[in-house]
This record gives structure tokens, C-alpha cells and sequence, in this order.
């Protein structure tokens, strides 16, 4: 186990040391340790204690993150730690966000070692994923400078529920984001997420207009908790007027886990449902994931409808755009980050040893 010093914590009066990473403000007395499982209190300050480990790295398509705007077809090393500053009764990667299990933890790698394995690989970026990224946030700044002097972007998955300076710190090497905006209520945050909503829009409204990171949001629908078409009306509206008609949000299929088990699938009809409401709202580029719905992962021109990037999945069938991401039909710019051509990883998932 490895514990690396770390900033964003204050001593209160009773003695503690408090955690500023997120909202939870967990205050810790002398070896114990916060909410998230891997920031403690250790010699009378805050350590992280997972940094240089992982639970392990794998090469997915940048369309897994979801990212469909970002260099579509490109190969991404993703790991992740252990643990997370929410407690989702619906988790989707539940054994490594809940895990408190630091044997999981079978991954050594330096920073510059993962940098040098993305580059090897020929991945455009590395993701921090599979658990929340906000609270191993050294290790992942160490892992960005280490690829950034290789050419190899970073890619954080985050639940956003972050305090102003951490996010700020965090958001500061990140190239590229998807934020999961898990409904529209703050009754579904307290209940099912044990969070708040109005952080988690404060940092999206923080990283479209205080940053330079491409931003792309998803919201899973879970049957019955946030599909009714009047949330999501007011999730793409509030999308619409404060983050731009052309911000990318994902509507994602749930399937029973963790302490949900008893709730349906969502159903393909369900996807497409919320992804018309969005667009009725004025969203342009809409997309449902974990289900196979060729126009929910066609890309399109909002200017003249031209399908720009046809998918199957994660497979890359047409791609219709100019070196510099433009319409070859009408010449309309396609917000997003893009290269000559799209790459040609697929939908492979390749497991890596570091």
C-alpha cells in the first residue's frame, strides 16, 4: 500500500484533519479514514492511499468512456484505483467503487510507466475510469504530466461531485471529461446517490465555461427513478441553455446491480424515447449507449443531417469529416476533437500488464 502526501485538507478546531476534496468533508481523527476509503488521516494530515496502484489497465475504444467526439475510433488505456466519494444503489462497476479490498489492488505502476505503455500501445489517451478519479487526484495528476510530455491525452470519467479548489486542480490537466449527470432531482442525489445535485451542475457549467476540456455528459436511465419525459425535459433544457445545444449527452441503458437488483433492465424503447426529448428540447447531438440503435450512435451534421460518424456499437462504419472535424457535405464545423481520419481500434478490449 502506498500513501503519498496530498493538499486540499485543513485542521479544524477539535483537532481532526478535514478532507476538502469533496462536499462529504469528511473529518478524520489519527488513522482513520474518509467516506471515499482512500484518503486518510496519517501523521496528522491527509494521505492517498492507493497512489501507484490499480486495479488493473485495459485498451478500450474512446467510445466506451463515452466519448464520441473525441478522436472517434481511438484506442484508450484505462485503469482505475479502489472506492468512490458517492454510495450509487445502482452502481455499474460496483466490486471496484465500493471496494474496500486493497488486495484488488494487484496493479504497480509509476506514473511515467503508464505513459510510456499508452504511448507503446499507440493509445491517444489514457482514462482515469472505472472508479471515481476526483479522489485519487495526485495519482492522476502525476499520470498526466508523465503522458502530456509524450504527446498522450487524458481522459477523466467523474461523477463531478467535487469542492471548487480540488476541481479546480483536478479539471487543470484534464484534456477531455464525460460527467455522469445521474438524474435531475435533487430528491434522486440524496436517496440514491447520497450526493447533491446542484454540485454536480456547478461543475459542468465550471468545465464548459472555465475550461478548455471537451465535455460530454451521460445520464443512466433507471426504470421508475429518473426516466419520466417531464426530468428529462428539464435535464436537456437545463443542458441546452447552460452548456450549449451542442454538448454531447449520452442516455445510457441500467441493468439490475448491486443494491437495485430488483429493478428491469431499461427497455431499447425507453432509450429512444428520452433520446427524442432531448432533441425536441434542442440538443443536437444525442446518443444511447448499451443497447444497439444505429441512429443513437450515428453522429450527425446539426446544420444539414448528414450522418458524419456512422457506428455499430464501438465499430466506425463512415466517417464524413475533414482533417479539421468539418462537414464534407455543407462545410459546417462538428464540435469535438478530431483527427484526419478516425481511427480503426473497433470494439476490441484488450487487457494490458504494466
Amino acid at each position: 500500500m502506498n500513501s503519498f502526501p496530498t493538499r486540499h485538507w485543513h485542521r479544524t478546531a477539535n483537532g481532526r484533519i478535514q478532507c476538502d476534496v469533496c462536499p462529504r468533508e469528511c473529518r478524520l481523527k489519527e488513522g482513520q479514514r474518509g467516506m471515499c476509503f482512500v484518503r486518510q488521516n496519517s501523521g496528522n494530515q491527509i494521505v492517498l492511499t492507493t497512489y501507484g496502484k490499480s486495479s488493473g489497465f485495459c485498451i478500450d475504444p474512446i467510445e466506451k468512456k463515452p466519448l464520441n467526439h473525441f478522436f472517434p475510433g481511438s484506442p484508450v488505456l484505462s485503469f482505475g484505483t479502489a472506492g468512490c466519494n458517492l454510495t450509487c444503489k445502482f452502481c455499474q462497476n460496483w466490486d471496484i467503487s465500493r471496494s474496500k479490498e486493497f488486495n484488488r489492488l494487484s496493479e504497480n505502476a509509476s506514473p511515467t510507466e503508464i505513459s510510456v505503455a499508452a504511448s507503446s500501445h499507440k493509445c491517444k489517451s489514457v482514462a482515469l475510469t472505472y472508479n471515481e478519479p476526483v479522489i485519487f487526484l495526485e495519482y492522476g495528476r502525476d499520470v498526466a504530466s508523465a503522458c502530456h510530455e509524450l504527446g498522450v491525452q487524458i481522459v477523466a470519467v467523474t461523477n463531478g461531485y467535487v469542492h471548487k479548489e480540488a476541481r479546480e486542480a483536478f479539471f487543470s490537466f484534464v484534456d477531455a471529461a464525460n460527467v455522469d449527470l445521474k438524474a435531475f432531482s435533487e430528491s434522486f442525489y440524496t436517496s440514491l446517490t447520497g450526493g447533491d445535485l446542484k454540485t454536480v451542475l456547478d461543475t459542468l457549467s465550471y468545465i464548459r465555461n472555465k475550461t478548455a476540456v471537451w465535455l460530454e455528459i451521460t445520464t443512466l436511465i433507471i426504470p421508475g427513478e429518473n426516466d419520466s419525459d417531464s426530468e428529462i425535459k428539464k435535464l436537456a433544457q437545463w443542458v441546452l441553455n447552460e452548456l450549449g445545444s451542442e454538448t454531447p449527452l449520452h442516455f445510457s441503458a441500467f441493468h439490475p446491480d448491486y443494491k437495485m437488483k430488483e429493478k428491469p433492465s431499461t427497455s431499447l424503447s425507453s432509450l429512444v424515447r428520452a433520446r427524442d426529448i432531448a432533441r425536441e428540447t434542442g440538443l443536437v447531438h444525442v446518443y444511447t449507449g448499451n443497447v444497439t440503435y444505429p441512429p443513437g450512435d450515428t453522429t450527425f451534421c446539426h446544420n444539414c443531417g448528414a450522418s458524419l460518424i456512422e457506428r455499430e456499437r464501438y465499430e466506425i462504419s463512415t466517417y464524413q469529416l475533414t482533417e479539421f472535424g468539418y462537414c464534407n457535405k455543407c462545410g459546417t464545423q462538428l464540435v469535438g476533437k478530431f483527427g484526419r481520419k478516425s481511427g480503426d481500434w473497433g470494439s476490441k478490449r484488450r487487457p494490458v500488464r504494466i
